[in-house]
């Protein structure tokens, strides 16, 4: 004769949860992904474009000083949207993430000192892209393990640890 099994109800919720919370975290990094995306590409683009409006309000006097620095350079601005159109085209094709966010880091820095210390008042948008930044580098952290190896060799493969250059030695 079977004996009964009783399931107890808290592994079924478990279970169920654990089935719902994936593709929601999984669309959540997409969301992301996109949203990050959009916001350097049209950014970018705007570098080159300028169809955003401008603030209506005054500059702060040590933000025009770092912006026109900038400027004078000749080269600066264009590569630093031409950065961020690059990078977001990446995210939001999907392709090389990792890559992208490798890149968009040190201008993600830039841009946040920029705002906390020469216009503090426009801070939202530069903290809400470096939670959308932390969370992509997170869910895509199995991509930057190679790059945190302690010792890395040239040629050397993450997994292995072995040369894969083929010369001798390697």
């Amino acid at each position: 004769m079977d004996t009964p099994v009783t399931i107890h109800p808290d592994v079924v919720g478990a279970r169920i949860t654990r089935r719902i919370a994936r593709p929601v975290a999984r669309h959540l990094v997409t969301a992301a992904r996109i949203a990050m995306g959009l916001g350097f590409f049209v950014f970018g683009l705007n570098g080159f474009l300028d169809f955003l409006p401008h603030p209506s309000g005054p500059t702060p006097e040590g933000a025009m000083a770092f912006g026109g620095a900038l400027m004078q350079t000749g080269y600066m601005i264009p590569l630093i949207k031409g950065v961020e159109t690059l990078v977001g085209l990446l995210l939001l094709s999907n392709r090389l993430v990792a890559l992208a966010l490798v890149l968009i880091a040190p201008v993600l820095v830039n841009i946040v000192a920029f705002h906390a210390f020469l216009a503090p008042a426009d801070i939202q948008l530069p903290l809400v892209l470096t939670a959308l930044e932390l969370s992509l580098a997170w869910a895509y952290r199995d991509a930057f393990r190679p790059l945190l190896t302690p010792r890395a060799r040239p040629g050397s493969s993450a997994r292995t640890g072995r040369g894969q250059c083929g010369l001798s030695g390697g």
